[in-house]
């Protein structure tokens, strides 16, 4: 700051040219040099004003405090008789700030942080934060590495007092470490310790493209955690990194890291002792224990038993439990006592359990989902087991749960579970495509959570290329109130096999059941229903002899009268697109004595999947089925099990699978399926990249097996000769590999395969590519 001062600090000029040195009363005040700043922000911050008397002493403190504001790169004071003169030199505005040389740190993510440090377009120049920006600017890319970084700024002036700041940066490489030494290890070698750091020192000729020899303190310091863990997980309880050395080279390209290590002694576990107010019984504690005397301490051993220890209490209702293994050296020197401190704390109870996010979803639908109760202890496992059953339900994207101390009381908690709701089906007209049924099209409503009830409602009238279909189904899954279910189900269905791959024929049905579900446990139900089916067979002069025999001695109608039965136990961790799990369903269907065709039907079908990580599944499925008459008469070949195309063997036709056809005068032999069904896939489920939401889109590389047979041939007209092979050969079995892909989208769900069948024969329909899109009834 200029002061041209005449005593102490300020000079003042009298119109008689001589010093005032003595009290005066000022009777105006002018400021001089002001254009961008108001007068109004000068008085404001100058503390004299008119009619009061100062002196030189006071007069320099107020130029100090106006000063201050950063408004004026100068402030002098004069006088003019009894007028006080300010004259200012206002300092410059940013006018524009040019950012050139940035890649790592995008231009807006570096303007918002100098604009926390007061450097902003429009704002006063202050040197002092240009030179803290350009300080944490290089700070920044030190901290990755970058240390021959620099930053270079130049301020330009412009028209108007203001100028524009120019900030050059040169990013420059990230050094590259060129050794890491490790001292003072004996147990382990050199080798063996570099393998578990991330970091390397030593890439190769041409795998050094792709290693992590770039330096970076947060990874040095996981690899320091890393060694630290593997020597604690191996007896040596006193392990210690007792410094660490990282020295950069002249021209800061390459980087020295060394670690030193004291070892310590080796240990074994000794006694285990518990302390504390342990609740359970001490042989149930023992038993959670996964660790026991004479082995060698781990430090993640202890920890996953601590945790077992906790879980076990939260389930009792202690749900603010803390369990820790605290290690103490025996005086024998070899050996470690182990002590688990349990603190159970005090028994909480649940006070209330809210849900959020159910916009449709009526509230009483997740309550009864509950095995956690309200005033009951809050155990952990139901409420992770009730999260697992909303999940289940299919009518969430994602369901999160938490566990909320109640404010004022140490022993209730709230639960809250906050649901993100997902379509569980469409009311609107639809339109779809299937490669084996053609473009679909009709007025449909297909709800899984009907008005938010919960229940399931299918109301359908459909049209496709192979068939016309009429629906009416309705599922009550809690008729009463401990779980049983209640469906009806009414139908009539035009199928016409003439334009698909299956024989031609055509059927008229229409009918109708009945079927109530008991629930045997958490994962359990059994299934049975009563129904009526009416159907009626078409059939055309390229009909293939199997089903105009069939015809001809059994008749083009038949009246059915179905019992079923099916026991169903799903542990999948979700209701669509799963990651973990098992399901398992067998049922039975029998049409029983009275149809014009008796006959049992048995299907199984099972899932396993395996959740590797986060984001990566193995998953194994398999679908069996076998069926015969009841009597001497031949089994209903429209009754038959088929394979092929998507949901089945992929990369085969649709319904093309199994056992041919006697070739008729038109010289086709399509499939008539089989009661013999095989089928299995193995999957390889994995993140698609680029997409955050995995629980609406999922991709898998798939290998799938199946086909289906004849355990007995149909006859043929007398004077034809059956060419039919019956018998079951797995030999036979058809495979594929591919890609497959599932996306829930707003009109419906889009599946998609890629197949490459591989061991496809003559005869045999393939199809690379198969998609459908849309439901059908």
């Amino acid at each position: 700051m200029k002061f041209k001062t005449i005593g102490l600090a300020v000079l003042l000029t009298f119109t008689t040219q001589t010093a005032l040195a003595v009290e005066f009363t000022v009777s105006d005040i002018r400021v001089e040099g002001l254009q961008r700043v108001s007068a109004a922000s000068v008085f404001n911050a100058f503390p004299v004003s008119a009619n009061e008397s100062v002196d030189d002493r006071e007069l320099a403190a107020a130029a100090k405090e106006l000063f201050a504001t950063g408004l004026f790169d100068d402030v002098q004071l004069a006088r003019d008789g009894d007028v006080l003169i300010i004259r200012v030199v206002e300092r410059p505005s940013i006018s524009r700030i040019e950012i050139e040389g940035n890649s790592q740190v995008n231009d807006e993510d570096l303007r918002k942080g100098m604009a926390d440090a007061g450097l902003a377009e429009g704002q006063v120049l202050q040197r002092a934060s240009l030179d803290e920006v350009q300080r944490q600017l290089e700070q920044l890319y030190h901290s990755q590495g970058r240390y021959s970084a620099s930053i270079d700024t130049s301020i330009e002036p412009v028209d108007r007092n203001r100028v524009q700041v120019n900030i050059e940066v040169d990013e420059g490489a990230v050094a590259k470490i060129r050794q890491i030494n490790i001292v003072g290890n004996q147990a382990y070698s050199d080798e063996t310790l570099r393998d578990l750091i991330e970091l390397e020192d030593r890439p190769g000729w041409f795998f050094g493209w792709f290693s992590d020899d770039e330096y970076s303190r947060e990874k040095l310091s996981g690899d320091l955690e890393t060694l630290r863990s593997y020597y604690l997980d191996r007896g040596y309880v006193n392990f210690a990194i007792t410094s660490t050395q990282v020295a950069i080279s002249p021209d800061k390209s390459r980087i020295f890291v060394t670690v030193n290590v004291d070892e310590g002694q080796r240990y074994r576990i000794g006694e285990i002792n518990f302390a504390g107010d342990l609740i359970l019984a001490e042989r149930q504690a023992r038993s959670l224990v996964t660790t026991e005397a004479g082995d060698v301490y781990s430090r993640s051993a202890l920890t996953q038993s601590a945790e077992a220890l906790r879980q076990k209490l939260g389930a009792e209702g202690y749900a603010f439990a803390n369990v820790e293994s605290v290690p103490e050296v025996a005086e024998d020197g070899d050996t470690v006592d182990v002590t688990f401190l349990v603190e159970p704390g005090r028994r909480a109870y649940v006070r209330r359990i809210n849900f959020e996010g159910n916009t449709t979803t009526q509230d009483e639908v997740l309550r009864r989902e509950m095995t956690q109760m309200e005033g009951a202890p809050a155990s952990t496992d139901r409420i992770s087991q009730s999260k697992r059953r909303l999940e289940r339900l299919g009518f969430f994207r994602q369901v999160d749960v938490e566990t909320r101390p109640v404010s004022g009381e140490s022993d209730q908690v709230d639960v809250t579970y906050n649901v993100e709701e997902q379509p569980s089906g469409s009311i609107s007209a639809s339109v779809g495509f299937s490669q084996s049924a053609g473009f679909i099209y009709g007025a449909s409503l297909a709800q899984k959570n009907f008005l938010g009830t919960g229940n399931q409602v299918n109301v359908g009238a459909q049209k496709s290329d192979t068939f016309t279909s009429v629906n009416f189904g309705f599922t009550d899954p809690y008729w009463t109130l401990d779980g049983i279910s209640r469906g009806y189900n009414l139908f009539y269905r035009e199928t016409d096999y003439e334009d698909s791959d299956v024989s031609t024929y055509s059927t008229d049905s229409y009918g109708g059941s009945i079927d109530f579900g008991y629930p045997i446990n958490e994962f359990s139900r059994l299934n049975f229903g009563v129904g009526l089916e009416d159907l009626s067979i078409e059939t055309y002069r390229d009909t293939p002899l199997e089903i105009v025999e069939y015809t001809n001695t059994q008749g083009e109608d038949a009246t059915s009268y179905k019992l079923t039965a099916s026991w169903t136990r799903n542990k999948l961790n979700r209701g669509i697109m799963p990651t973990d799990g098992s399901y398992q369903r067998v049922s039975l269907e029998t049409a029983v004595p009275g149809s014009d065709a008796e006959y049992y039907k048995v299907r199984y079908r099972g899932q396993k999947l395996f959740e590797l990580n986060p984001d990566w599944s193995l998953k194994f499925g398999t679908e069996l089925g076998y069926a015969d008459t009841i009597g001497n008469d031949p089994y209903p070949f429209y009754e038959n099990f088929y394979s092929g195309g998507l949901g089945s063997v992929r990369g085969f036709t649709g319904n093309t699978l199994g056992p041919k056809t006697t070739a008729n005068n038109f010289g086709d032999d399509d499939t008539l399926g089989g009661n013999v069904l095989v089928e299995g896939t193995v999957e390889l489920i994995y993140p698609f990249p680029w997409v955050e939401d995995r629980r609406s889109l999922q991709t898998s590389v798939f290998f799938d097996a199946g086909n289906t047979y004849l355990t007995d041939c149909y006859d043929v007209p007398e004077g034809e000769t059956s060419t039919c092979e019956s018998g079951v050969d797995l030999g036979e079995l058809r495979y594929s590999v591919g890609l497959g892909l599932t996306w829930l989208t707003p009109v419906g769900p889009l599946t998609f395969s890629v197949a490459n069948p591989l061991n496809d024969e003559d005869g045999d329909d393939t199809q690379t590519f198969q998609f459908s899109l849309g439901q059908t009834f």
